[in-house]
């Protein structure tokens, strides 16, 4: 016998849709044993900080970087962000910033969140900067990703770590040569 315990999230009103027809009744009962209602992040200011470092951390990390503080001006400027995308919105600025940091203070591009251009901003921007700062580089490189001239080593990343980056972006090296 197996004893199974399965999480659910979502960011709809069940209820509503359960009255539209749109979700079953059925089912909500069955996932809606112990339900846990978490604020949205714009909701909670004050957790922005310790997210920020948690994640910082994370992926200094896996990107074996050393981060050790985030500026008071760039944490000032994400708390009082709204945050349209939640907490992925945030974690996905602290990765890129982890990527492009280069000392060990994190480098976040704020400039990402606007001033006051609300969402379109931050949905459309971070990867475009990311994916032009990235194909400035390979261009210097000559398309190079490793070795001591590489790509990688100019970003201060793994090779594999801007190999993933690159995929993710769309970006092939032999088009950039």
């Amino acid at each position: 016998k197996v004893d199974v315990r399965l999480v659910a999230a979502t960011n709809r009103n069940l209820e509503k849709m359960i009255a539209e027809d749109k979700f079953r009744s059925d089912l909500y009962y069955r996932l809606n044993v112990f339900p846990i209602q978490i604020p949205p992040l714009r909701e909670r200011p004050e957790d922005i900080p310790l997210l920020v470092r948690y994640f910082t951390q994370k992926y200094a990390r896996r990107m074996e970087k050393q981060i050790e503080s985030v500026p008071a001006a760039s944490m000032k400027k994400l708390t009082r962000w709204h945050w349209p995308g939640n907490i992925r919105e945030l974690e996905n600025l602290i990765e890129r910033a982890v990527i492009l940091s280069r000392g060990s203070a994190l480098e976040v591009p704020v400039s990402d969140l606007g001033n006051g251009s609300a969402e379109k901003a931050v949905t459309r921007m971070p990867d475009s900067n990311e994916r032009d700062q990235l194909l400035h580089i390979l261009k210097e490189t000559r398309g190079r990703v490793g070795g001591a001239d590489g790509a990688a080593v100019r970003m201060g990343l793994k090779r594999t770590t801007l190999i993933s980056r690159m995929k993710k972006l769309g970006i092939d090296p032999r088009a950039v040569s």
